[in-house]
């Protein structure tokens, strides 16, 4: 994917219907939101840091927003985003996101929820929220999410989400979660491939798919279309070997009845870690579109991880997520949706070779850096 020129919030934001009752507008809703992202991309994780944020930066900021009651308080940015609709706000983020971004074919999106340990609201009898993302592998770019509660309401989120994506030429990879026929038959429907894992969760599948590899090993591959490929990995004293094996051409032998759409192909890999001298192997398996490519399926099942390791691990230890109280009505789903905003923008700057914590970090410290991250979504 390739960042296009200049594209404003205000200019996918603006429209997002503010309930406030009039006589208490103080404050623009579109300033509330654009000071809020520039503060969460500059290293707030409240509503009161937001407010010091905006104080500090007030002259600056008065550059780009009207500001003609000054900036608004920790209470008012907190109301405002409890109110704020979060599916306006996310088709918000969608609509920014198709501006910034160009698809490329072949691209790996990885669907995967997370969940918000500390969202539960008790009282008001809410429990804790997941959200389910949409990842862009290569580009470390969030193309969008669904919020939910409970984990088995990720299943519905995650077709609701594939719906509104533009994923044509695209491989969608799934964990066992997506093993669902609905949910393949969406990803079908626009024109993309899919790499999903097969668990449990569907014994029969799964038993197939594991009785089909246990005779191709047997016979070396015979009668079967069959293909392999290996990487090894070094990192830190840990070696792990990855051995993965494809049966192509199979919709006859593993779905004869055709009910998983364009089910070409099953993948297998063993994971064979070696950490302090202590050997352990993992196999999982695979149903796939692809057809006869096993180092793209190979490349498909490692790239998955790329949403666990490069935007489930930053929200939680650079974002602080699972540390977060925000709870009241919409605030904490508009939240998750600052921190993806800001996940987008940092991640799309590739001036300084810096983690995403030392990006945030250095945009506090030197305004020539926090200008040169934030006037592109604001000019």
């Amino acid at each position: 994917m390739k960042l296009k020129p200049k594209h404003s919030i205000a200019e996918h934001f603006n429209d997002i219907k503010d309930i406030r009752i009039e006589r208490r507008k103080k404050h623009k809703l579109i300033d509330i939101i654009t000071i809020a992202i520039c503060a969460v991309v500059c290293g707030a994780d409240g509503w009161e840091e937001i407010e010091l944020y905006g104080i500090a930066k007030k002259k600056w900021l008065k550059e780009f927003l009207e500001l003609s009651n000054g900036i608004p308080s920790h209470d008012t940015f907190a109301r405002v985003f409890s109110q704020i609709s979060p599916e306006e706000f996310n088709k918000s983020f969608l609509s920014w996101v198709k501006g910034i971004c160009k698809k490329t074919a072949g691209e790996i999106i990885a669907f995967d929820g997370k969940q918000s340990r500390n969202s539960a609201d008790d009282k008001n009898g809410r429990g804790i929220i997941n959200t389910v993302s949409a990842w862009a592998t290569s580009n470390r770019l969030v193309l969008g999410q669904r919020k939910v509660e409970g984990k088995s309401n990720e299943i519905t989120a995650l077709p609701e989400l594939i719906n509104v994506l533009d994923l044509a030429g695209c491989i969608v990879t799934i964990d066992a979660m997506g093993c669902q026929r609905e949910i393949v038959r969406k990803i079908v429907e626009k024109s993309a491939d899919y790499v999903i894992a097969v668990k449990l969760n569907q014994p029969s599948l799964y038993e197939q798919v594991e009785q089909l590899f246990k005779q191709a090993i047997k016979t070396h591959g015979q009668g079967l279309k069959l293909s392999s490929f290996s990487s090894k990995e070094l990192n830190r004293g840990r070696e792990e070997i990855r051995n993965y094996l494809m049966i192509s051409d199979i919709a006859k032998s593993i779905d004869r009845e055709q009910k998983w759409q364009n089910l070409t192909s099953v993948g297998m890999v063993e994971s064979v870690r070696v950490v302090n001298g202590k050997t352990s192997v993992e196999t999982r398996y695979f149903i796939s579109s692809l057809e006869d490519d096993i180092e793209k399926l190979a490349s498909a099942i490692r790239g998955h991880w790329s949403i666990e390791n490069s935007l489930h691990w930053v929200l939680d230890v650079t974002f602080q997520e699972d540390n977060n109280r925000i709870r009241k009505d919409n605030a904490p789903a508009n939240f998750a949706v600052l921190r993806h905003i800001a996940v987008n923008v940092i991640g799309q700057n590739k001036s300084r070779k810096l983690s995403v914590r030392k990006k945030r970090f250095l945009a506090c410290l030197d305004e020539e850096y926090s200008r040169e991250l934030l006037e592109a979504i604001l000019a």
